[in-house]
């Protein structure tokens, strides 16, 4: 009977302190990527300082392939598209190899390093990858370009030195138009936020451990993926039960009824946070 009570009350203490392991440990992570996207704040901040404005976060089109979107503009602007820096006289143009020059070419790459400033995140805790590291298929945007991965491993990855990692899904950047004063106008570009921004990259589905979404479909809740006003109207808007995560300020809501966002003089990074899905109450943001 003692033996039988005392194995009970382990049973009840085990119980009773799972649950509160397992929230630290949530917390944990949720702490560690919040440290990420502050240091990512602070490096836009150094970068803005240098260069007079935040990169820009508007997809580049080069028909009929590929694509640069905000994510990958945002890796570019703080460890250059090649590791090795930012080179200030960039024009965002994926397939111009004037100013990230291969490294074979000594003499230009060597030109190219003259005219940059370094990188304004340490590269060893940047947590940068490239999308065809992380993606099997990542078209239709440019695989062979980097983009900031968030704190939440999801991938295990080998590097050419054999070191394994994990790389997490990728921070979306968007900047903010400041000239606007809309988040409503039909055309995108002219809202505050324009949803294109990142829309190519959340449509590649959910980063798993085979770098697939298992089901075959995209996995972002109330259909965010299919529609570019989802960005406003459906996954990011203030929602008053609290089920949702939005980039609408509930303050600028409540004040005046108008879908108002964070940080409209700025820009904004979002984390899908542990569930891996944009637009769910997990989100990890800097607003």
């Amino acid at each position: 009977m003692e033996l039988l009570t005392t194995i009970s009350i382990i049973a009840i203490l085990i119980a009773v302190l799972l649950p509160s392991l397992a929230m630290v440990r949530k917390m944990a992570k949720e702490t560690k990527q919040k440290a990420q996207i502050t240091t990512i704040g602070l490096a836009l901040m150094a970068f803005k300082n240098d260069q007079g404005d935040y990169p820009p976060s508007e997809r580049t089109i080069l028909p009929p392939v590929p694509i640069y979107a905000g994510a990958q503009k945002l890796a570019e602007a703080l460890l250059g598209r090649d590791l090795l820096g930012f080179h200030p006289d960039s024009d965002w143009d994926v397939t111009n190899d004037e100013f990230y020059p291969d490294p074979a070419n000594q003499a230009l790459l060597e030109a190219s390093l003259e005219k940059r400033r370094g990188l304004y995140l340490e590269l060893g805790t940047a947590s940068a990858f490239k999308l065809e590291q992380l993606f099997n298929d990542a078209s239709p945007l440019e695989p062979d370009t980097y983009v900031l991965c968030d704190t939440f491993g999801v991938r295990q990855l080998k590097l050419a030195s054999g070191t394994s990692v994990k790389a997490g899904t990728p921070i979306l950047y968007y900047r903010a138009n400041t000239s606007s004063k809309n988040m409503e106008d039909t055309d995108l570009r002219k809202r505050i936020y324009n949803a294109n921004d990142n829309q190519q990259l959340i449509e590649l589905g959910v980063l798993t451990k085979s770098g697939v979404d298992d089901s075959g479909t995209l996995k972002h809740p109330l259909g965010w993926g299919n529609s570019t006003d989802n960005f406003y109207q459906v996954q990011y808007t203030y929602d008053t039960d609290k089920t949702g995560y939005g980039i609408i300020d509930p303050k600028i809501k409540e004040a005046t009824n108008l879908d108002w966002p964070y940080r409209p003089d700025s820009y904004i990074l979002i984390s899908a946070g542990a569930d891996g899905l944009y637009g769910t109450k997990d989100d990890i943001t800097n607003f």
